[in-house]
């Protein structure tokens, strides 16, 4: 939580749920309505039905999508400052834009982006 709450400025009222058995877990306001809910691996695994396994940097990316080239290099500085590592640096797309990877303190992978062909909204 410290590394999206203070090291990235997300809002988020904390964690809530600690009460039940399996039920904490912290959520972010992020742009448009959308949320991110962080829980804890074994709180997903008994939700789900599913067994705990260990995870790997690829099994999916988050994407953050900004509007501007710097934009891209900013989130990236942010993110390494706040705890992340940089997997790769900003650079020049294939589809004409520019992107980079980190990966968050838990090894989640993130790209951000910038893609003029799809900015998001204001």
């Amino acid at each position: 939580m410290r590394f999206y709450r203070d090291g990235l400025g997300w809002a988020t009222d904390g964690i809530v749920g600690q009460e039940y058995e399996h039920g904490a877990v912290a959520f972010f306001d992020l742009e448009g309505g959308l949320r991110l809910a962080l829980w804890p691996r074994a709180s997903l695994a008994h939700d789900s039905g599913l067994p705990a396994a260990p995870g790997s940097p690829t099994q999916f990316c988050l994407a953050h999508n900004v509007r501007t080239r710097v934009q891209v290099d900013a989130v990236l500085v942010q993110a390494r400052a706040a705890g992340a590592t940089l997997v790769k640096p900003s650079h020049d797309t294939f589809y004409g834009g520019y992107a980079g990877y980190f990966q968050d303190p838990d090894g989640h992978l993130w790209e951000v982006a910038w893609n003029p062909q799809m900015l998001p909204a204001e």
